[in-house]
């Protein structure tokens, strides 16, 4: 089976020392350094249709990734389009009245990312996950999860993770996908084969905000792959 791991971690203080005197000059404490923001109480342990998702762990996803509502930096876009950017590792969802929900995410690494427009043509809670065939050439341990063998079974350690937005392009499947994923270290990172992977809880959030043909643009940092999508 494919092993997950979600590394917790915590910054430490360290602690300071007092004044110190230098004959009759009484030199200033050092300045406390700041606490890392305590994450919002929507990245929490959750109960979803039977699978109980842990909490997300306090210092490893940066603060600039947590979910947020924000201006909308692309209002050209209508409202329910999802524009991801891989450049920033951000996802937005355009809304009305100029705002978007901006999600961080996890993106491809170098040589499986993809840029582009597509619909979401369907949506999926605790999916399936089916390794590809070129996928499973590369890494035959993936047999067992093969799409001849019908894949690995919804769950806390399935690649997909809760939610799943099947991405396609003019009626063909793209085999690209956002999705959720376990493995909050990934957030901020170019990781994947490709799809975009997000906190569980955030991909929660998202599919539920989200409607089936909703136009979705991967920009990549390339201009050439992203020329003339909006």
């Amino acid at each position: 089976m494919i092993t997950r791991r979600i590394f917790l971690s915590a910054a430490s203080m360290a602690a300071l020392s007092g004044c110190t005197s230098l004959g009759s000059r009484t030199l200033p404490a050092p300045a406390p350094e700041p606490r890392a923001a305590v994450m919002p109480a929507f990245y929490g342990p959750v109960l979803d249709e039977g699978y109980a998702i842990p909490a997300v762990p306090q210092g490893v996803v940066p603060e600039r990734f947590w979910r947020q509502r924000v201006p909308n930096p692309f209002p050209n876009e209508a409202a329910g389009t999802i524009i991801v950017d891989t450049g920033t590792f951000f996802l937005h969802l355009v809304e009305e009245g100029g705002t978007a929900m901006r999600y961080g995410v996890g993106v491809g690494q170098q040589g499986f990312s993809w840029g582009g427009s597509a619909v979401v043509q369907y949506k999926r809670k605790w999916p399936t996950w089916k390794a590809p065939d070129d996928m499973v050439a590369r890494k035959p341990e993936l047999e067992p999860y093969s799409v001849a063998n019908g894949g690995m079974e919804p769950g806390l350690m399935n690649p997909l993770g809760a939610r799943a937005l099947y991405l396609f392009d003019n009626g063909e499947d793209t085999l690209y996908r956002i999705h959720g994923n376990p493995e909050a270290h990934s957030i901020g990172k170019a990781v994947s084969s490709g799809c975009i992977r997000l906190l569980n809880q955030d991909i929660i959030d998202l599919y539920e905000r989200v409607k089936s043909r909703a136009k979705v643009i991967v920009l990549q940092p390339n201009p050439a792959l992203t020329a003339g999508l909006t």
